[in-house]
């Protein structure tokens, strides 16, 4: 009866073989999951880059066009051209730091350690600190 049970169970070294594989496994999903969701990231930045560089670009042309207009229009009204400038940057300061605080809140959004491989990582620790 003891040669049947020692045939029908695996042994022990066939039993951490197993268990070497599949770690072995999971440690090549998860590093293909990373590489997966840092390539999203990296893409989102990239976009989110090109359109703010774009945005800032065409904002600073009619920016400046704009300004110029608006103080000469200050002006026309009898303030002192000193003046003028003055409100018209002063509403420029204002509105800038709107804009710094809108793109920072957006850069926020991207994530430099992907969260699902982070989660996923802190899982198979535990599920081999479990099987040890």
């Amino acid at each position: 009866m003891n040669d049947r049970l020692s045939t029908d169970q695996p042994s022990l070294t066939s039993l951490v073989g197993g268990i070497v594989q599949d770690v072995q496994q999971l440690v090549r999903q998860e590093i293909t999951l990373a590489r997966t969701e840092v390539k999203q990231e990296w893409d989102k930045a990239k976009t989110a880059a090109g359109a703010l560089a774009a945005g800032v670009a065409l904002l600073a042309v009619g920016g400046i066009l704009l300004c110029f207009m608006i103080v000469y229009l200050i002006h026309y009204f009898g303030l002192p051209l000193w003046g003028s400038f003055g409100i018209v940057g002063g509403v420029l300061a204002l509105a800038g730091a709107v804009l710094a605080a809108v793109g920072y809140s957006q850069a926020g959004r991207v994530h430099l350690i992907p969260p699902q491989t982070a989660q996923t990582l802190k899982e198979n620790v535990q599920w081999i600190q479990n099987q040890t």
